[in-house]
């Protein structure tokens, strides 16, 4: 989401509707492996989309993004952004082709709960530096969910996510940031991958019964932005690429619950991700590298 700071308190939820978000969440998942299997050189951004739509009103979910207010409605229930294009990309006639970075980015709401989640996929044969690119934007959320159970404030873990993209040479994005979600996809607080004079100000603990949409956009250039003339889609200003990965993280007594993934993933305090199979799931999909 576009980054405007605003001071609220972040709104916790208890471990029975973080249950019912567990379920948002893994159609959100389900979702995210159909565009997976889909997504192949000569295919539309607007078939994919078409197949996601599809897929929730079968399961009786209620996409988040289509009809989303802006100067124009957004058009699509999914964000496909390829290559330079960092978010809200709007699915449509483009052909995906061999060596892009193609972004997909989904939510849902199931029961009056929501998730949010995005995926990078590469494309064929994708070029070294891009795969670097994906690979640290993927750790960039692996530390995330490491960090979130044991850091005491969201800044310190938004500024080891943005140490190690700076390290490896790239740029975090900073118009846009992450979200606290709940009932509705954009929940207080904001959540910045990144650290400046504004997010320490906005800062906020880390408590049992925070949710947030964590979602690292990392630039191979720099970290500037702009936005096309459709309203909706932001590129790169340099038209390098960009990467972007997320999930719907919760915390618990338990440890990190990533609600979005393929698989139940808790993330113990000061432990590594540990896996187990869903209950119910059909599917062994695995989880983004880095991320399980």
């Amino acid at each position: 989401m576009l980054r405007k700071f605003i001071n609220r308190v972040p709104e916790l939820k208890t471990r029975r509707e973080i249950g019912l978000m567990r379920e948002a969440g893994n159609i959100v998942a389900e979702a995210l492996r159909l565009c997976r299997q889909m997504a192949q050189p000569g295919v539309r951004t607007g078939d994919i989309d078409r197949a996601v739509e599809a897929l929730y009103a079968a399961r009786g979910a209620i996409p988040l993004f289509k009809g989303y207010p802006g100067r124009v409605p957004f058009p699509a229930v999914t964000c496909i952004s390829i290559n330079e294009q960092v978010v809200h990309g709007i699915p449509g006639p483009r052909v995906i082709r061999e060596g892009d970075l193609v972004k997909i980015d989904t939510a849902c709401k199931l029961n009056g709960w929501c998730a949010d989640a995005a995926i990078t996929l590469m494309i064929g044969d994708v070029s070294p530096e891009r795969r670097r690119l994906v690979r640290v934007a993927e750790e960039a959320l692996h530390i995330a969910m490491i960090e979130l159970g044991r850091a005491h404030r969201w800044s310190e873990v938004a500024m080891k996510m943005q140490h190690h993209v700076e390290r490896a040479g790239f740029s975090m994005v900073q118009n846009y940031v992450g979200h606290g979600i709940g009932r509705i996809m954009h929940e207080n607080p904001q959540v910045p991958n990144f650290v400046s004079r504004d997010t320490r100000k906005h800062d906020f603990k880390i408590e049992e019964g925070l949710v947030l949409a964590v979602e690292p956009m990392v630039n191979m250039g720099t970290m500037d932005t702009q936005v096309l003339s459709d309203h909706w889609t932001v590129v790169t200003r340099d038209g390098l690429a960009s990467a972007h990965v997320e999930h719907t993280l919760a915390v618990t007594a338990d440890g990190v619950v990533v609600l979005t993934a393929d698989e139940d993933t808790i993330v113990p305090p000061g432990g590594p991700v540990m896996v187990k199979p869903a209950a119910g799931s059909s599917d062994a999909a695995s989880l983004p590298p880095c991320a399980g």
